[in-house]
């Protein structure tokens, strides 16, 4: 089982319930934005605590409240793809990569996943002179150089302009399909969805952004 999640989060006054599992490949969180999957995101990588419930991740439980389970942040094995990207602005790509590439034992190493994304030629470039797409890649292969036993993607394709889409899609596809790393993909796009997904779970709409 990939991703096995009953939860509880409280936020801004309301309690947040969750519940699904999934199996092998790309699990869909699948909701109108302000539904809450950022939320639901953040806690399963450790950066927000449920009130209550479990997470488990490939077998691995990383949070159970009545077990007090609660795996820190850092030592989760997770790769996750902001909405935002969160490229340090003051560092090149080449450095923005460097900083993701701080653990062993990855799917990918540092030759495999420039050669995956096509971003060597970006190595000596700045954030700020990128395409949301090439951005994009960038965020991504920072993600994979950590390691990751899992992945998260915060809506991957909203900074990427319509003549990317496919181009990004592609390239997630082919991530599904030769790392076989769970994953865990946000978005509100249902075509999105249909064609990436091994399993889509509804979110349904709250009045919580996130």
């Amino acid at each position: 089982m990939s991703f096995d999640i009953t939860v509880t989060l409280r936020r801004a006054d309301m309690q947040l319930d969750y519940a699904f599992t999934a199996g092998p490949g790309l699990t869909a969180l699948y909701g109108a934005s302000g539904a809450g999957k950022t939320s639901l995101l953040d806690a399963i990588a450790g950066l927000l605590r449920p009130a209550a419930g479990r997470i488990a991740v490939a077998g691995d439980v990383l949070f159970d409240a009545a077990a007090r389970i609660d795996v820190r942040p850092e030592h989760r094995r997770c790769g996750y793809v902001f909405q935002d990207l969160r490229l340090f602005p003051h560092r090149t790509v080449r450095q923005n990569l460097a900083f993701g590439n701080q653990r062993d034992g990855g799917a990918l190493d540092w030759e495999g996943t420039l050669d995956l994304l096509g971003i060597a030629a970006l190595l000596d470039r700045m954030p700020a002179t990128l395409s949301g797409g090439e951005a994009q890649r960038v965020a991504i292969g920072r993600a994979l150089l950590s390691g990751p036993r899992f992945l998260l993607m915060d809506e991957p394709l909203a900074s990427v302009d319509a003549a990317r889409r496919g181009e990004i899609l592609g390239l997630i596809e082919r991530i599904r399909d030769t790392l076989h790393l769970p994953i865990l993909y946000v978005s509100h796009d249902r075509a999105e969805v249909e064609r990436l997904a091994d399993t889509i779970v509804p979110i349904p709409a709250t009045p919580l952004d996130g």
